[in-house]
């Protein structure tokens, strides 16, 4: 398990992994103009293992496509060994498997590599404060690749407002942030995702917005 303590007041910090140098650079650049600290770097998944056992960060932010160990694998092994740092994975390629597979590693979030530098750094703040990003990927692969069966299909019909939160969801909110937005109680909003998730037929969010994309709900 990774040092606790990773943090100073206000400056967030990043674990970065990525086998191309020149993207390491990039990303580190880009990241310390928006007040983001890059505290290790790692050319792939073993590398970041291994560092992030001496150095404890806010959010680990790793290519997907690396050799030896990948992303997702490097995403598996830290959970397998009880550590629960924040990963927000990048990648260039817009394959649903992909988010599927980062998903059940246990990322918290998933982003194509052509965000723009304002999503990087929403995403990786989101992150760090206990949210989960799927919105940035496509959601017509996703539809086209998984679907399911009629029996799957909601067990009642959703309101507007479920809708809506659905979406704010998808985009990584806390439930306080959604209270904030939709002018709602904290608890009304609570009460909001528990029936989302039981009309999903599922205890957990990630699912839950992954089958309300397939079954076109949002």
């Amino acid at each position: 398990m990774s040092v606790s303590g990773a943090r100073g007041e206000g400056t967030l910090q990043v674990a970065l992994a990525d086998d191309q140098a020149l993207v390491r650079a990039g990303l580190r650049a880009l990241l310390g103009q928006q007040g983001v600290r890059v505290v290790l770097e790692a050319e792939d998944g073993e590398s970041l293992l291994a560092r992030l056992e001496r150095t404890a960060v806010d959010v680990v932010l790793s290519d997907v496509r690396m050799p030896g160990v990948d992303g997702i694998k490097a995403v598996r092994r830290l959970r397998e060994r009880g550590d629960a740092t924040p990963v927000l994975l990048l990648t260039t390629f817009d394959e649903p498997d992909l988010l599927l597979e980062a998903a059940r590693a246990g990322a918290q979030g998933f982003l194509l590599k052509d965000a723009a530098p304002e999503d990087l750094h929403e995403a990786i703040r989101k992150v760090a404060g206990g949210s989960t990003l799927l919105q940035p990927v496509s959601t017509d692969p996703i539809r086209s690749r998984y679907r399911y069966h009629a029996d799957d299909a909601p067990i009642a019909p959703f309101t507007a407002r479920e809708v809506a939160i659905l979406r704010l969801l998808a985009g990584g909110y806390s439930n306080r942030e959604i209270a904030r937005a939709m002018f709602l109680a904290e608890g009304t909003v609570k009460n909001y995702v528990s029936a989302i998730l039981e009309k999903l037929d599922t205890r957990d969010r990630t699912r839950a917005v992954l089958k309300a994309i397939t079954l076109r709900v949002i």
